[in-house]
């Protein structure tokens, strides 16, 4: 089939190989303007997907506006069958249903579960032991459209974000060609979603990623895994932000410390009390330094006091 891709990171570009490997056209690419960055933030940095389309001689559109009667022109002159849709922005009607047999996303949660940016940190940050894929058709409502195909994805017990995103979009790729194979054949049947059992996967930002406490270990362990290696669950520590990427929890029946109170050794092994228990960090970044074993941490700071408190910002949420 005429394929219009449209996607920009890491994640869409083993679904834009599939569909090349099993012989689909791919008349055009749709992706993210260049970004500004690298060191002294004087490069210009090309998404992922476009690198992978330039390198395969795809045409590539980047547009600012994709409602721009240039844009809107230069999707037409494609002729595109259907479109792809993997981890890109908000379609306006007029780009999703342009081509003759619609458009369809590729997305990393069991539908209608997990709606929104961030399905894959939710999923972790909650506790789900399994998560999924799914494709369906776009409508005007985000992530609501009448779902294709799903595959069930396991979550391992200390599995982080970005350990299940790198297993989840090879997954997706394979569910992505298998419904482009049902959708060319006519062999396929809907499924309408059930709003009713919607739950969202907001975006995540900075200030939502400061660890809360005042819980429980296995929840702060959750929150810890479900945002590593990105954005990072973080504290303060001594003054500085501390990033947190991996860690081990610890239920203690005799805990004394009150949630969000830290102490070491100073040498090997730092930890902060939650309502049942504690948190070890284990590989961290502190403002300022590069990311690093949290002994390696350690034993390049000097200590006033062995044990203190977090910012009141992360104890009583």
């Amino acid at each position: 089939m005429r394929i219009v891709f449209m996607g920009t990171p890491e994640f869409a570009v083993p679904s834009l190989k599939a569909l090349l490997d099993a012989g689909h056209e791919l008349v055009g690419v749709v992706t993210a303007t260049d970004k500004i960055g690298g060191r002294g933030k004087k490069q210009l940095i090309q998404s992922p997907v476009k690198k992978y389309a330039l390198s395969y001689g795809l045409p590539v559109l980047q547009p600012k506006n994709l409602k721009s009667p240039e844009f809107i022109d230069a999707l037409k002159a494609l002729q595109p069958e259907i479109g792809v849709v993997v981890a890109f922005r908000m379609l306006p009607e007029v780009v999703w249903s342009l081509p003759p047999k619609g458009t369809i996303n590729l997305h990393a949660s069991l539908l209608p579960k997990y709606r929104g940016a961030a399905p894959i940190n939710w999923a972790i940050i909650n506790g789900e032991h399994t998560t999924g894929l799914t494709t369906f058709f776009i409508q005007k409502e985000i992530d609501t459209g009448d779902i294709i195909l799903q595959r069930t994805v396991p979550i391992g017990p200390d599995e982080t974000a970005g350990e299940l995103h790198d297993r989840m979009m090879h997954i997706g790729a394979q569910l992505l060609v298998d419904t482009l194979a049902q959708i060319e054949s006519g062999d396929y049947e809907l499924k309408k979603q059930n709003d009713q059992e919607a739950t969202p996967a907001p975006k995540i930002y900075h200030e939502t990623c400061a660890i809360n406490w005042n819980q429980p270990a296995v929840q702060v362990y959750n929150f810890i895994r479900g945002l590593s290696p990105y954005p990072a669950a973080w504290t303060l520590f001594q003054g500085k932000q501390l990033d947190i990427y991996k860690a081990r929890r610890e239920i203690a029946a005799n805990k004394i410390l009150r949630p969000g109170t830290w102490e070491t050794d100073g040498k090997s092994w730092l930890r902060f009390a939650t309502t049942d228990g504690y948190i070890y960090p284990l590989e961290v970044k502190l403002s300022g330094k590069r990311r690093m074993p949290i002994d390696d941490l350690l034993r390049g700071l000097r200590f006033v006091a062995l044990s203190g408190e977090t910012s009141t910002i992360n104890n009583n949420k």
